[in-house]
This record gives structure tokens, C-alpha cells and sequence, in this order.
């Protein structure tokens, strides 16, 4: 399997300007190519790709040896196919009919990323191994930085890269081969529903609550940007308004990583097969605004819906708990959603009224009476084991 590690750095001042310096460098090469892209094309009807570019690295960092030529050629590469993937994602999306979204030049802070393609070229993990008790990092033209290593890295390190948030840097390692750690078998099935009142709720009437980060932070939240829209661009006190509205933000995230994290490992260690939702988040939490010639209705309900779904984390979560169970050796099934919140769990009845409120439900055929994620949880589990049955048999 491959998997990625996550660590907090602990660069000195000087390393810390270096990496910054990293940052910006690379920001700049990669707006230089696009800018390259743009222009071949405009003025010639030229198409630049990736290889042009990355063979003029050589003289770019030929002519500016205290620049670009101080970093690793490999990093430089890795940027320059960023934007190739860019670019080959904004094809994949007129090809495909929906919103282009032409590929855009990165302002400051908009570029937080430089990633070392392998381990050993530009950059060593581990570049001091026989050091007792610290870990240091080795990136080409920073130095050994050290690494807060909270937990063992398992498998064969193959990229490395180091991430900027706030005045916060981590480094990230994309680990190929990491061992599976399966749990013991608890012969369970479960599925389950997703909501906002209740983060996950099983078929068997087990609930994961939904904490609610971003409405808790929502108040100092809007303070911070009230201040922020009060400064001056460009200014000292900007910057830190800034910072501030950034440090909320990353503090809400990681508290979302940190819950979905428990809420999933609980569902891994219970169950051997868990059934969700195949959700498609995006277009659940679409605007109803509109347009002007037909605008949208109950639009600032929807926005308050659309803002808990996103502040709930579905997303985060099914991603965390598909790698847990890939690791624990559990087998996780994806149903289509339709109809399983207003369809009967014990007569098959489906009609809209049977919804009675978002928690109730009664089923106006049978009279059976549930929650209504319960009822939900157990459509959706009863639709993933048919699905397993007949992969099964074929």
C-alpha cells in the first residue's frame, strides 16, 4: 500500500528563510511557465509541454546560480510538471463539457508546496540516522532540518515534500509498501448513514457525533475577517490579519482530520464489511442562488445546509475511512444513496411522505416507525451485502 506521513518541522531562522526563499523560488518558476505556455501560444500558436520546458532548466539556473540554481533540479522538474498536470486537467475538463477553469498564475499565497520527487536526489529522510533521539530532514540549499517525528514511518520513502501553513512547515513522505495491519475479525456488517445532525449513524443505531468545528469557530471566525477587510493591502497589520484568519482556519481543520480520524478507526475495529453512501458532495452542495433571469428559491436555507454538509466533513471522512479499512483488511462498499431515506426498511414502501421530519419516519403503508438515518442505515446496508452477493456469484 502507499500512504503518507505527515510531520511538523522545526527549521531555525535561517533555515526558516531558506525554506521561504525555496518557496518563492519555485512560485516564480511556475508562473514563469505558465506565462511561457501562454505567450508561445498566443503569439505563434505554439504548444509548449513539459519536456521544452523542462530542458531550458539547465540555462535557467545557469544564468541565475544564487536563484533558481541553488535548489534541486528534481524539485524544479516536479513544478513544472504541476503545471503540465494542470494544464493536461483543464483539456480533461473542456473535453468532458463542464466549467474549463483556464490554469491560474499563484499569488503568495496561493503556492505552499515543493515536492522532491525521490528520496536521495535534492533531499535525504532520515540524513542523520545515527543521532539517538532526533530526526533531521536533508533539503538541498536549506540544510538538515530538524523533524518532530511523533510516530514510526513504515515502508520505502519514494517523494518528499515540504508544506507551508500559517508559520507552521511540515514535511510529507509518500511511503510505497507500507505493511497492512489487519484487525481481528468481529464477523459485523454495518451501514451506514451520513448526516449533519449526527455525523454517522449505523444500521444498528450506533451514532458518531458531528461536533460542529466551523460553527463553533464561526464568531471569532468573522471578527478575524472583519478585521482583515479593514486593512490596508499591503500593509503590516494586513499580513497579520492574515495569519490570524489563516490559523482558524487550519485549527478547524485539523480538528475535523482529528474526529473523522476516531470516527472511523471506531468503525473499522467493529465491523468487517461497513456500507456507505456513494455521495456526490459537490453537487449536493451546489448554490441555489441562480441566475438573474431565474433565481433560485429558499437560497439562504440551501446555504446554510450547503455550510454544514461542508462543515460535517463527509468528504475527509470517507476518504480517512476508506484507507482504514484498506489497512485493517475490512471491506467497505459504496451504494447509490437514491431513495434509501424515504424507502421502508421492513415492507420496501417508498414514497416522500414517509419522511415525516428530518428524524422521524413512518411508513405510511405498514406503520413501521423508526429514525429516520437508522431506517436510512439499514436500506443502505441491505443494498451493499445484494451488491456483494452477486459479485459474489459472478
Amino acid at each position: 500500500m502507499r500512504r503518507s506521513f505527515r510531520f511538523l518541522l522545526r527549521p531555525t531562522a535561517r533555515q526558516a528563510a531558506a525554506l521561504a526563499a525555496c518557496l518563492e523560488d519555485h512560485r516564480t518558476l511556475y508562473n514563469a511557465a505558465l506565462e511561457h505556455r501562454r505567450t508561445a501560444y498566443a503569439k505563434a500558436g505554439v504548444s509548449v509541454r513539459y519536456g521544452d520546458q523542462s530542458a531550458e532548466l539547465k540555462h535557467i539556473r545557469a544564468d541565475d546560480p544564487d536563484g533558481q540554481g541553488r535548489w534541486s533540479f528534481s524539485s524544479q522538474q516536479a513544478t513544472l510538471r504541476r503545471l503540465d498536470k494542470a494544464f493536461r486537467a483543464f483539456f480533461d475538463r473542456v473535453r468532458a463539457g463542464r466549467a474549463p477553469g483556464f490554469p491560474r498564475f499563484k499569488g503568495r499565497g496561493r503556492f505552499g508546496t515543493v515536492e522532491w520527487p525521490k528520496d536521495g536526489d535534492g533531499c535525504r529522510w532520515d540524513s542523520q540516522p545515527g543521532h539517538p533521539t532526533v530526526t533531521y530532514v536533508r533539503l538541498q540549499g536549506v540544510g538538515h532540518v530538524r523533524v518532530h517525528r511523533h510516530r514510526a514511518v513504515k515502508g520505502r520513502v519514494k517523494t518528499i515534500a515540504v508544506k507551508r501553513e500559517g508559520s507552521r512547515w511540515f514535511v510529507v513522505l509518500s511511503c510505497d509498501d507500507v505493511p497492512a495491519e489487519p484487525l481481528p475479525a468481529t464477523s459485523a456488517v454495518a451501514g451506514i448513514d451520513m448526516g449533519v445532525a449526527s455525523l454517522v449513524t449505523t444500521s444498528d443505531g450506533g451514532r458518531a457525533a458531528n461536533p460542529r468545528h466551523q460553527a463553533a469557530t464561526a464568531g471569532r471566525l468573522a471578527d478575524a475577517q472583519r478585521d482583515l477587510a479593514r486593512r490596508k493591502r499591503g500593509s503590516k497589520r494586513r499580513r497579520k490579519a492574515v495569519t490570524r484568519v489563516a490559523a482558524l482556519h487550519a485549527k478547524v481543520r485539523r480538528q475535523r482530520l482529528d474526529h473523522a480520524h476516531k470516527a472511523a478507526l471506531a468503525l473499522v475495529t467493529a465491523y468487517d464489511v461497513i456500507v456507505h453512501e456513494d455521495l456526490r458532495i459537490a453537487n449536493m452542495t451546489r448554490s441555489a442562488s441562480g441566475t438573474t433571469e431565474a433565481p433560485g428559491r429558499n437560497v439562504a436555507a440551501k446555504s446554510g445546509l450547503n455550510r454544514s454538509i461542508l462543515d460535517a466533513g463527509w468528504g475527509v471522512f470517507l476518504t480517512i475511512l476508506a484507507h482504514k479499512a484498506e489497512s485493517a483488511g475490512r471491506e467497505l462498499i459504496a451504494v447509490n444513496p437514491a431513495g434509501t431515506s424515504r424507502t421502508c426498511a421492513r415492507c420496501g414502501h417508498n414514497a416522500r411522505e414517509n419522511r415525516v421530519t428530518q428524524a422521524a419516519f413512518a411508513c405510511t403503508a405498514c406503520g413501521h416507525a423508526a429514525h429516520a438515518d437508522v431506517n436510512a442505515a439499514v436500506n443502505i446496508l441491505r443494498a451493499g451485502l445484494a451488491l456483494r452477493q452477486a459479485a459474489q456469484a459472478a
